[in-house]
């Protein structure tokens, strides 16, 4: 008897898989990358996201994989690399992540994470960033990892209290930043430019150009 035809989920979990193995087989072992997909696929299945299972696996498993290549080959010392921790990745650390990216750009890896990811991005996070120039729309609140958590030089944790995972070596910083959950508008535009703030001050402790 001949096998049915495959579901769309596994058809989307194997186009994804592929995916990473075409970015990171260069540098990955094959075997490790299947590993990490696998594992990242398992960890999507528990959770209720805005986006597919495949989808949040395969943004789980890239983020792991960033991180491998950062702990091999001395690319953790080639740039610094930060992670922002909260407790639902969908505000604070989301907002932080985006202001790192936009002004550290090449300068910096920038990891995100939540110790209780929540299923999508804050709304108003994503539109006062957006009134900014930056773009966090398509981002998906993700767990932290031990490979990310590794490769970092510095966390930033925001709330997340003793949920935050702890790695001795690794820098840490905490920020007293309001949460923006069930927050209007008006009222994250302060919480924006706070982080902003405080993006720009550990930039410039970091000795990396901040973009203007």
């Amino acid at each position: 008897m001949e096998p049915g035809p495959a579901s769309e989920e596994h058809v989307e979990i194997r186009e994804a898989s592929e995916r990473l193995r075409t970015r990171f087989g260069g540098e990955i072992e094959p075997a490790t990358i299947e590993r990490i997909v696998d594992e990242s696929v398992e960890a999507a299945r528990r959770r209720s996201a805005s986006v597919s299972m495949a989808a949040l696996a395969e943004r789980v498993a890239a983020d792991r994989l960033r991180a491998l290549l950062r702990l091999g080959a001395g690319r953790r010392d080639a740039i610094p690399g930060v992670l922002f921790l909260c407790v639902h990745n969908a505000g604070r650390s989301q907002m932080a992540a985006g202001w790192m990216r936009h002004l550290g750009a090449d300068g910096v890896a920038v990891f995100s994470g939540g110790s209780e990811p929540g299923r999508a991005v804050n709304e108003a996070a994503v539109a006062a960033m957006a009134e900014r120039g930056i773009d966090i729309a398509a981002e998906v609140p993700e767990p932290w990892s031990d490979e990310i958590l590794e490769a970092v030089d510095v966390v930033v944790t925001m709330g997340c209290g003793d949920a935050c995972p702890i790695l001795p070596g690794t820098r840490y910083v905490d920020w007293a930043v309001e949460d923006p959950a069930g927050r209007p508008l008006d009222a994250v535009r302060p919480i924006r430019d706070d982080i902003e703030r405080r993006v720009r001050e550990l930039l410039e402790e970091l000795d990396i150009p901040a973009a203007t």
